[in-house]
């Protein structure tokens, strides 16, 4: 089925989706500056925190435990979506450079994309690498920060960007890292701006054990674009793939009473847009700009693994959407109060309702 899975659930809740179960602050010590490889450890091994109903009940574990949280019939839910390096130098016709970030290419040659630090105008024009063109067509959907715009110049834009792009970094990050530190061990299919950053600590060792134990492995594709929205922004569109056999597996774990854990938000908003009236997830692709929110309940999945969020932000209210306020604020006040490290190269964070 092609489908173009809208937020109308969740966009008259836009302008209040952030979670209301978690208004903190992270420390400064408790930011994740650089891949787990550079401070001398393994993909899992990173910290877990499980969390487990209402009362907040919480486990500490090491990621590579991860096994011992499922049961056979289980299913785990990976979106296979590969990082391509979206970051391209910028420069007006003035010569002030600036970081463009290509988040999402459309249908028809039109890309959103996003400006850092440098605020264009509708028809303004920039010269990218290699004599391409930038066209800043208009804002989207009336953002503050994202654009439509035109790409001349640039051939393929996967070709252009593996030759001249580099991997999205923001300012909590420390140095340089090549894009393979981007990417999960189990993508295929590049496309997102951003690494769907909740299975990087996957190992094929761990996948092995998992799949060893019973556990059902099933793949959905989201190419996620520049990271979580911002206040009272609207959402954008991100293409999206649940294939048959998937949908067929997650109909299985509901018929035996076994559980779905989706790895990422990106793994939930795909199997939300492929959900229908009767909250079956079916055979789906097509483009969703679904926003979820603690006013829209999730059908689709059990459980989440992810990583720790910044507080206010649209990741958290899907979360709450998925757990509730009281599960969620206690889980953050557990996260915060055992030191676990936030952002893409942070410790996990597995939720089970």
């Amino acid at each position: 089925m092609v489908v173009r899975a809208s937020a109308f659930e969740g966009r008259e809740a836009n302008l209040e989706l952030r979670s209301s179960a978690t208004s903190f602050t992270v420390p400064p010590e408790l930011e994740a500056h650089e891949p787990i490889e550079a401070r001398g450890g393994t993909r899992d091994s990173v910290r877990l925190l499980v969390t487990r109903g209402a009362e907040g009940r919480a486990q500490h574990a090491s990621f590579r435990q991860l096994p011992y949280f499922f049961s056979p019939g289980d299913v785990l839910v990976l979106n296979v979506s590969a990082t391509v390096p979206a970051a391209l130098r910028a420069r007006t016709v003035e010569g002030l450079e600036y970081v463009l970030h290509i988040s999402t290419g459309l249908p028809g040659g039109i890309s959103i994309v996003e400006p850092r630090n440098y605020a264009p105008r509708a028809g303004e024009t920039a010269l990218l690498p290699a004599n391409a063109v930038v066209t800043y067509l208009s804002p989207y959907r009336d953002s503050h920060r994202l654009w439509l715009a035109r790409l001349d110049g640039v051939g393929s834009l996967s070709s252009y960007l593996s030759e001249h792009g580099a991997p999205i970094t923001y300012r909590h990050l420390r140095g340089l890292w090549p894009l393979e530190m981007y990417q999960t061990t189990y993508a295929t299919d590049p496309g997102s701006a951003e690494m769907p950053s909740a299975g990087r600590p996957f190992t094929t060792e761990l996948l092995d054990r998992l799949r060893a134990f019973g556990v059902g492995l099933a793949r959905v594709l989201l190419h996620a674009g520049v990271s979580s929205l911002e206040r009272d922004e609207p959402p954008h569109e991100e293409y999206f793939e649940v294939p048959p056999e998937t949908a067929a597996l997650i109909a299985k774990a509901r018929t035996q009473r076994t559980r779905v854990i989706a790895v990422g938000t990106t793994s939930v908003r795909a199997l939300e847009s492929a959900t229908d009236e009767h909250g079956d997830v079916v055979a789906a692709r097509g483009w969703t700009d679904l926003v979820i929110a603690p006013e829209r309940s999730i059908a689709s999945v059990d459980g989440m693994l992810t990583g720790f969020h910044e507080p206010q932000s649209s990741h958290l209210a899907m979360l709450e959407a998925l757990v509730g306020p009281a599960h969620l604020a206690r889980a953050y006040d557990q996260a915060l109060a055992g030191r676990y490290l936030w952002h893409e190269f942070g410790d996990s964070h597995l939720l089970l309702r």
